[in-house]
């Protein structure tokens, strides 16, 4: 991402409807793991910090980020002990100390996917839990992704390998904000055609109040569903992986209830 972004992703992720609407999924997917007490958590990627106190309401959270301006609006969050990494080769953690690993929209950024993938279940306990949100569909891609940094979006089949063939056994996999869909696909297409993007060149404004409260509502219903059935089209994507290679992996205290 631009570093230029991350005063405004800070100022926003609280209250913007995409940021609590995805909260409020990846809470919902968490909540049906049966996880032991004081579960060891991992934020990969932790950007800005949103996630850490939704996390922390699930065990003890540490945290990792490669930029610095990032890392300080994070630390500032005061819920978890957030440290400068890099993946695939700079995690700053011990192999097989966490119970479960989380990653939104970070993917999408990185050259070596499989490796960091790999990097991450080196981190996990066995039997321990891996969970990615990455944005989907080709067809979508706009300037947003490009001011974001983005490399690729992801559909459902390509994003199931890679997670598969870096060692993990897939437990859920499914697109999300579906209802939204062609709402932000009209908007992209209509910029598209324009020769335009938003006057930011990202999607970081907030919008009214009223508007934003509905877009939450709408995006966050979608918790309802996640977890239960696999979505066929949505704007992002999002995998509950488990570290596999590991028979004796409930060893490690987490299952996962339907």
């Amino acid at each position: 991402m631009d570093p230029s972004l991350y005063p405004r992703m800070a100022e926003v992720e609280d209250q913007h409807w995409w940021f609590a609407g995805r909260r409020a999924i990846v809470r919902t997917l968490l909540s049906q793991l049966a996880l032991p007490p004081e579960a060891r958590i991992l934020e990969a990627g932790c950007g800005t910090g949103g996630n850490l106190p939704m996390l922390a309401r699930f065990g003890v959270v540490s945290g990792f980020e490669s930029d610095a301006v990032a890392l300080e609006f994070a630390r500032r969050r005061g819920c978890a002990e957030v440290r400068s990494g890099r993946l695939p080769e700079a995690i700053p953690f011990e192999p097989a100390e966490f119970d479960v690993a989380v990653m939104t929209d970070v993917l999408e950024h990185l050259e070596r996917e499989r490796e960091s993938l790999m990097a991450i279940r080196s981190c996990l306990k066995p039997g321990g839990w891996l969970l990615i949100t990455v944005p989907a569909l080709p067809s979508l891609w706009s300037v947003h992704d490009e001011t974001h940094h983005h490399l690729r979006r992801y559909l459902l089949g390509t994003l199931r390998d890679l997670v598969e063939q870096a060692g993990y056994e897939v437990n859920y996999i499914s697109y999300f904000n579906t209802i939204l869909l062609p709402m932000v696909a009209g908007v992209r297409a209509a910029r598209r055609l324009a020769g335009k993007s938003n006057t930011d060149g990202h999607d970081l404004s907030m919008p009214s109040e009223a508007i934003n409260k509905i877009l939450r509502t709408i995006f966050s219903a979608e918790r309802y569903i996640v977890g239960r059935v696999s979505l066929p089209i949505g704007v992002s994507l999002i995998v509950l992986a488990r570290k596999g290679g590991m028979l004796d992996g409930m060893r490690g205290g987490v299952r996962f209830v339907p």
